[in-house]
């Protein structure tokens, strides 16, 4: 039987509240971050509403030398591993440095350090860097700054496949602590407001144009008309249970149980879209049949087709309304490679609190989707969660969390 995998700690960086008990207090309250955005002038644009971190000043967590050498997400993503480390109550200095890894999600970060470069380029006597070199570089350097900052010279890698990215690095890293790794930091924390990052985003055609934070993101809603974008994401420290327990009081926050990944065909194939199957595949990891999730934490990307697909994924396993269904991500906006993180986070402390955090906005599903979407906070003894995600061009996945009272 293959080794128990744990998270003992989280660090989070979200729109509605810096820092892991600040995001859940705001989440349970239903307090949204989505909100105009101040990051540069948006109003020629057609989008102008995003979820940006409230409060987070690099300077008050850095190195003053590390500030020129990264770009914002990278911060954050730096100061949500010191959070999480901390949480684990794991030193570094006392683990030998190649029984630790990094692996971490990216997607859209690069963009911010590609505007830094383009706005060199307009300078005179800048030297170009093209945005090739600008994202290679930078699917990497989250990864590369917490191993460094860490001392951790283990396994380490990126994955890249949007929302679904964040689980898909948490998946890699359980495979690490499983192949001896005696602790491994993941997740995902991704940005790009900028003015460069916000066009292509808007090229996708998914972003939506409206201007009202209650109303522009409203998924399996029949008012869905796209998503707001949002930056941040969690960090999340991995451990082997015996080897968690030995090294620290506590129960950790849970056992990353299960994982499943597909990939869906051509649309112009003909053939279905293939999120059940990766359901399907995350729960026979665990073992677990349909009856045992207790909560379903959708990727609700707030687009009538893909509310679709969803939607009936999760009543073809479960069975109409089978199982609560919520979507706190509408009260931060859609994450890129930080959201699947960031719900993980969130199904853990569901766990953990014993309460199901609500989906704002919506109050009530379209009738042609079979789901009980959980639309206020719902307290209610969880045992088992299931997180879902899709990255733009067909990326699924699907992670079962048990939590750490909950055993076979």
């Amino acid at each position: 039987m293959s080794a128990k995998v744990v998270v003992t700690g989280l660090g989070v960086a979200a729109p509605n509240g810096l820092g892991t008990r600040a995001y859940w207090e705001a989440t349970l309250r239903g307090r949204s971050g989505i909100a105009p955005l101040k990051r540069f002038d948006a109003r020629g644009y057609p989008a102008r509403l995003a979820g940006e971190v409230p409060g987070f000043e690099p300077a008050e967590h850095l190195p003053g030398r590390l500030l020129p050498q990264t770009d914002h997400m990278t911060r954050m993503a730096l100061v949500a591993a010191d959070w999480a480390l901390a949480d684990a109550r794991a030193d570094p200095e006392r683990l030998a440095e190649f029984s630790m890894g990094v692996v971490t999600a990216s997607s859209s970060g690069g963009f911010e350090f590609g505007q830094r470069e383009l706005e060199k380029l307009w300078s005179k006597g800048s030297r170009y860097v093209s945005s090739y070199q600008s994202f290679a570089w930078f699917y990497a350097v989250n990864t590369g700054q917490i191993s460094i900052r860490n001392g951790m010279r283990g396994p380490s890698g990126v994955l890249v496949s949007d929302q679904a990215g964040g689980l898909d690095a948490v998946a890699q890293a359980r495979r690490l602590v499983r192949e001896g790794l005696a602790l491994v930091v993941s997740g995902g924390v991704d940005a790009s407001l900028c003015p460069w990052g916000w066009v292509a985003q808007l090229s996708t055609g998914r972003l939506s144009t409206g201007d009202d934070p209650r109303s522009a993101y409203l998924p399996f809603s029949a008012a869905a008309r796209g998503y707001v974008p949002g930056e941040g994401g969690a960090i999340l420290v991995l451990e082997e249970e015996g080897a968690a327990a030995r090294r620290r009081p506590g129960a950790p926050y849970g056992e990353i149980a299960g994982y499943g990944a597909t990939f869906d065909p051509h649309p112009d194939s003909g053939r279905p879209p293939r999120l059940r199957d990766a359901i399907e595949i995350a729960l026979g990891d665990a073992g677990l049949d349909p009856s045992d999730v207790d909560v379903l934490f959708a990727d609700a990307a707030g687009l009538p087709d893909l509310d679709r697909v969803e939607a009936e994924a999760i009543s073809d396993v479960f069975g109409p309304r089978g199982v609560p269904v919520t979507a706190p991500k509408t009260m931060t906006g859609r994450l890129y490679s930080g959201g699947a993180a960031l719900d993980l986070a969130a199904a853990l402390l569901s766990l953990n609190e014993g309460v199901v955090p609500p989906t704002v906005n919506v109050g009530r599903p379209a009738p042609e989707y079979a789901i009980d979407l959980v639309v206020r906070p719902r307290p209610a003894p969880l045992r088992v969660a299931l997180v879902l995600a899709r990255g733009h061009g067909g990326f699924n996945a699907a992670m079962v969390v048990r939590a750490p009272h909950a055993r076979d």
